[in-house]
């Protein structure tokens, strides 16, 4: 499932995020979710959130649904 809609996302979840620095290789990092930052319903590159470890990134792949 991909990580464009914010219903779809929620603190617990695993997801691969693309880190701001990664954006042109498309590497990504997993982790567990924190916080979401976006604010609308939808975006096309991938909601924002911040993971557990702190980083910030967009969410390319949710991987578990917890």
């Amino acid at each position: 499932m991909d990580g464009k809609t914010r219903a779809n996302i929620h603190a617990g979840l695993e997801v691969l995020i693309v880190l701001k620095q990664d954006q042109a290789t498309g590497n990504t990092t997993k982790g567990v979710v924190k916080d979401i930052l976006t604010n609308s319903s939808t975006h096309p590159h991938g909601i924002k959130v911040r993971l557990e470890s702190g980083e910030v990134g967009r969410v390319k792949e949710i991987l578990s649904r917890t």
